[in-house]
């Protein structure tokens, strides 16, 4: 079993950047496939990218390629995010994601992973 944990989160204006970080414990962060999602209230969690156990692959939801960059360390067990040209849509509560399943499933789907973090909040205002 993984715990994770984000942070990173903030409040910035419109074109700019941050980046969230993933910290994971427990269990070694290669043996997990690693997703993030973010959601607004009310309304289903949404795939924004992917990164395999070695970091080799990448997957990107269209509303953020070209903006968002996912990537990990697996010697220091975190994820990351790096988000610029942010938006003021791409306002949300962010959360990451570890899968367990070899293969993985279809990893733009929320389903195919087994743990969660608490999330942490983005605001970006125009």
């Amino acid at each position: 079993q993984v715990q994770l944990v984000e942070s990173g989160g903030g409040s910035v204006q419109a074109g700019g950047s941050l980046r969230l970080s993933c910290a994971a414990s427990g269990r070694t962060l290669s043996s997990y496939f690693m997703g993030w999602f973010r959601q607004a209230p009310g309304k289903e969690r949404e795939f924004v990218g992917a990164i395999s156990r070695s970091g080799g692959s990448t997957y990107y939801a269209d509303s953020v390629k070209g903006r968002f960059t996912i990537s990990r360390d697996n010697a220091k067990n975190m994820v990351y995010l790096q988000m610029n040209m942010l938006k003021p849509e791409d306002t949300l509560v962010y959360y990451c994601a570890a899968a367990a399943r070899i293969p993985v499933l279809d990893p733009k789907k929320f389903i195919a992973y087994d743990y969660w973090g608490q999330g942490t909040q983005v605001t970006v205002s125009s």
